[in-house]
C-alpha cells in the first residue's frame, strides 16, 4: 500500500539532505499516516481510513463529514 493520504492526497516528497560540509544527498520527506476509525454520524456508520495528522487536524476541526465531502469534490476520495 502506498503512503499517499486518503483525504488530502498527500504523498511523500523529494529533497535533498545538506550536511554541514554542504554536500547533498537526495531524500524523501514522508507523510505522517495513520489509520483511525472515525464515526460519521450522517450515515451513522464507522469508516477506517489512512490519514496525515495534518488531515485529522482538519476533521478536528471541520467535522469527518465536511472532509470527506471535500476529497470527494476534488476527485480525491470516491
Amino acid at each position: 500500500m502506498s503512503r499517499i493520504c486518503q483525504l488530502t492526497g498527500k504523498k511523500a516528497m523529494k529533497g535533498n539532505k545538506v550536511s554541514f560540509s554542504n554536500a547533498k544527498t537526495p531524500r524523501q520527506f514522508k507523510v505522517n499516516l495513520k489509520t483511525k476509525k472515525f464515526f460519521v454520524p450522517e450515515t451513522a456508520e464507522w469508516i477506517t481510513l489512512r490519514v496525515s495528522t495534518s488531515a485529522i487536524k482538519n476533521i478536528n476541526k471541520k467535522g469527518i463529514y465536511a472532509c470527506l465531502k471535500e476529497s470527494v469534490e476534488k476527485g480525491i476520495l470516491n
